[in-house]
């Protein structure tokens, strides 16, 4: 009942923001504690909340994590949509942690959500996460006290808790995007965004579905209906410049004798661009002959994966008309795929509708296939949007309708920053940070705001982030963010608080090595997204792995440039 007599209201058909996920917890010991004091507070238990934990703990610092989902694994918890998996390849995409891997092989070079969620089990065991984890705890308020030197942080549940250091690991994915379609209660069928999907299996043998969305959610959940569903629509707005993932079956013996080698693999990830063991061919585009080009492209196509992204012609993603070729060669060999004329130009048309790879590519094994299916079906709503959902289906903005028994909202995030304004963080001048970088998101080095002093942020805003493989990125971060703390422990510094002018001049070299870029030609998850009404503007690091670890430790090295160091 209501607080007035009134009914409860009734169960929500799906959910919509973490704060659906808040649990009261009876346990009130360990990390549930009330008026809990650590060290650190990290938020996420993904890779960059379980790398943060191991290292700090292993410096002597009291560490707890708070996490909004039920268990550990980070988006590999939230993403348990059909397809799932990952578009990193292994051993580029785990801990550098001997330990960790010495125990633990893989079934394929691409693992599955679930291949991924047994290894966040197995990380557990080795190395002991849960018990420093707090699960189905959502932050809905941060402020930072400088007379104290700590933040005070509150979670859904009333919870507040004390830390010298505020670390968030909370990546760049997780404040989801739906749009406000009318009627979306209404519809007497199913529907889950991707990222908020249940764990148990939803039938669609005999069942009308439909997938709104074409990014990589999207193209995994039409390789996985595709074939199961009575029928399938894909809703799509923008094409995917989709390439091959090229999955292929590892046997642990094979594994294992490649892991006296790890270490240096791990070193080798951290020199290339994007954090992957591969990166830019040596040459220009137009330094091979047109021959040379094709069997250069033939090559690279056939190692698959992001081979053919950021391990081309290192002017690809700077020179238009080099652009153009690779666009040329990844038409050609997709069209081949696609038998019917009409879906062939809609999926991959001969006038590419944005440069090649500015947006951020995904892999697929057989999507294009699908489309060939009798089943499957092909919406273009760039022209004619989505308008409302009705009980029984989907009407677009021309008055024609769909129904449907099934919907996959494959519609992406508010990346990048919108995973961190949702946090309600306040600044020492009294500011809201979502208020803050509605103009433009403010950093220092890409792991800092100025106003929220000892706080830290992985894979996010002006970090290389979206450019780069994550754990690579996660590692790059996180040693220096632990390395901070340490110079902050060890010098009896009470916090440290970024400069703006430094901030300035850091969203200065961001933008400046954008520019360079095509990556503003178009509106995409490196432009801040299609959020309506978001600011228009480069959120990740465009130079590099490389680069960005060289500059952000020089900043370290003198961090009175940077930081305004404020002593016990």
């Amino acid at each position: 009942m209501g607080s007035l007599g009134e009914p409860a209201p009734p169960p929500k058909k799906y959910n919509t923001s973490l704060t659906d996920f808040s649990a009261t917890h009876a346990d009130k010991t360990g990390p549930y504690a009330e008026n809990l004091t650590v060290d650190a507070l990290i938020v996420g238990a993904g890779f960059a909340g379980i790398f943060m934990l191991k290292t700090l703990r292993d410096r002597g610092l009291k560490t707890v994590i708070f996490e909004a989902g039920n268990d550990t694994g980070g988006t590999w918890r939230w993403n348990c949509y059909p397809g799932a998996a990952v578009d990193s390849e292994v051993p580029e995409y785990e801990f550098s942690w001997p330990e960790v891997y010495n125990t633990w092989t893989w079934k394929t070079n691409y693992p599955t959500y679930q291949d991924l969620r047994d290894y966040f089990d197995h990380v557990d065991r080795v190395i002991g996460v849960k018990k420093d984890c707090a699960f189905n705890t959502v932050v809905v308020g941060a402020r930072f006290d400088t007379d104290e030197g700590r933040w005070s942080v509150t979670t859904a549940d009333g919870r507040v808790t004390r830390a010298k250091y505020l670390v968030l690991g909370t990546g760049f994915a997780a404040k989801r995007y739906i749009p406000p379609w009318p009627g979306m209660d209404k519809f007497r069928g199913i529907v889950h965004h991707s990222s908020f999907w249940p764990d148990t299996a939803i039938p669609v043998t005999h069942k009308r579905c439909a997938v709104i969305g074409t990014g990589a959610s999207g193209v995994q959940i039409t390789q996985a209906w595709g074939p199961q569903a009575g029928s399938l629509t894909v809703f799509q707005r923008t094409p995917n410049l989709a390439v091959p993932m090229r999955k292929r079956t590892l046997t642990p013996e094979a594994q294992n004798a490649l892991k006296p080698l790890y270490p240096e693999l791990f070193r080798y990830r951290e020199t290339s661009f994007a954090g992957f063991l591969y990166d830019w061919y040596e040459k220009d585009t137009f330094d091979d002959s047109p021959q040379e080009r094709e069997a250069f492209y033939e090559k690279v196509w056939n190692e698959g994966g992001f081979r053919f992204w950021v391990s081309v012609y290192k002017d690809n993603l700077f020179d238009a008309e080099a652009n153009k070729e690779s666009y040329a060669f990844w038409a050609k060999k997709t069209r081949a795929r696609i038998g019917d004329p009409k879906l062939r130009e809609l999926l991959a048309p001969n006038k590419m509708p944005h440069y090649f790879g500015i947006k951020r590519p995904c892999l697929e094994s057989t999507y294009y296939e699908q489309f060939n299916r009798e089943n499957v079906h092909l919406v273009d709503i760039n022209d004619n949007p989505i308008k409302e959902f009705t009980e029984t289906g989907i009407m677009l903005q021309d008055g024609s309708h769909h129904e449907f028994d099934v919907v996959a909202v494959a519609t992406g995030f508010d990346v990048v920053t919108g995973v961190m304004t949702q946090l309600n963080l306040t600044s020492i001048d009294n500011t809201n940070l979502e208020d803050e970088w509605a103009p433009g998101a403010q950093t220092y080095l890409g792991t800092t705001v100025p106003g929220y002093p000892n706080m830290f942020h992985i894979y996010g805003a002006h970090g290389p982030t979206l450019l780069s493989n994550g754990p690579t990125s996660v590692a790059v971060q996180g040693r220096w963010i632990a390395d901070a703390i340490s110079k902050i422990e060890s010098r009896g510094v009470k916090y440290i608080n970024p400069k703006s002018e430094a901030a300035e001049k850091w969203k200065k070299h961001v933008l400046a090595l954008n520019d360079k870029t095509l990556f503003p030609t178009t509106r995409s998850t490196y432009m801040g997204g299609s959020i309506p009404g978001k600011v228009y503007e480069p959120v990740c690091y465009a130079g590099g792995i490389p680069r960005y670890a060289k500059e952000i430790r020089e900043a370290l090295d003198e961090w009175d440039v940077g930081f305004e160091v404020v002593k016990e």
